[in-house]
């Protein structure tokens, strides 16, 4: 049985390998000649403005957040909607439950705010 899983334990050890041997060689063989220019931010081809360190604010922080929970959302949907005629009437009410939660939490952040831009 483990015989199956053997590939891709190869290529999981070949691409740990390869990342770690072109790091390493980099290292090695790489140029070191540091210089003001080369340590200096770039933004956009621009010349930098101001700090390159400055925090950011908290919403673009929250809105990455309700990206991700919707857009695992998606990815459920997704096997459902393949597998709909399957389910049947339990797999309808089960996804029906699912979208309803996840439309009271919207709900939730669009009341509170979350997603106002100021």
């Amino acid at each position: 049985m483990l015989d199956s899983y053997l590939p891709i334990l190869v290529l999981i050890v070949i691409a740990v390998a390869f990342a770690v041997g072109s790091i390493v060689l980099s290292r090695l063989i790489g140029q070191k000649k540091p210089s003001e220019v080369k340590l200096a931010p770039y933004e956009c081809g621009m010349p930098p403005v101001g700090s390159a360190r400055e925090r950011l604010s908290i919403k673009f922080y929250i809105i990455a957040m309700l990206f991700i929970v919707f857009d695992i959302e998606a990815v459920f949907l997704y096997p459902w909607a393949v597998m709909f005629k399957r389910l049947g009437l339990f797999g309808f009410v089960e996804m029906g439950v699912f979208i309803i939660i996840l439309l009271v939490g919207y709900v939730y952040v669009w009341k509170k705010g979350a997603l106002e831009w100021e």
